[in-house]
């Protein structure tokens, strides 16, 4: 199993939806990035873990934790010129995009922020979030790095 970190701006698509949806599954898609694209293509399996990442709100950070429940397949939001991530150049016999689908596990007892999760930068080392200039909104996790957030969630700062 492996660990991700997934980010959406909670206006776009929350934890809150995706535990609202059908079944609590949904297709993440949109990425157009072709670092985190290639995660989501080539590194993700099915029923890996990832945290929710809630970016570009006022308390940023992990907010829960989702399952991937299926692996990389064409996103075909790229193919839709009505949609806002379509992509001219995206072709359904040649795909440049990918999504998976995640399932919802749980909420976490309460937000890990960023602030927070950067206040230990010096215990989680090369936790890519932390890293300068990382803006990657699909991005891998450490098994160390992971029970360090979750360690976080269970003893919240005084």
């Amino acid at each position: 199993m492996r660990y991700w970190l997934m980010k959406s701006e909670p206006d776009e698509f929350s934890i809150q939806d995706l535990q609202e949806r059908k079944n609590q599954t949904e297709g993440w898609d949109g990425v157009r990035n072709y670092q985190a694209r290639n995660f989501m293509r080539d590194g993700m399996s099915e029923g890996d873990l990832a945290f929710f990442y809630h970016s570009n709100t006022k308390v940023p950070g992990v907010v829960g934790i989702m399952r991937i429940s299926r692996e990389g397949y064409p996103d075909d939001t790229a193919f839709d010129p009505k949609d806002a991530h379509y992509d001219p150049k995206s072709d359904p016999e040649k795909p440049r995009w990918y999504r998976v689908d995640v399932t919802f596990e749980r909420e976490l007892s309460r937000i890990v922020s960023l602030a927070e999760i950067k206040d230990h930068a010096e215990e989680l080392g090369d936790f890519p979030l932390v890293r300068k200039g990382n803006r990657l909104s699909v991005m891998p996790v450490d098994k160390e790095h992971w029970d360090f957030i979750l360690d976080l969630e269970n003893n919240p700062p005084e």
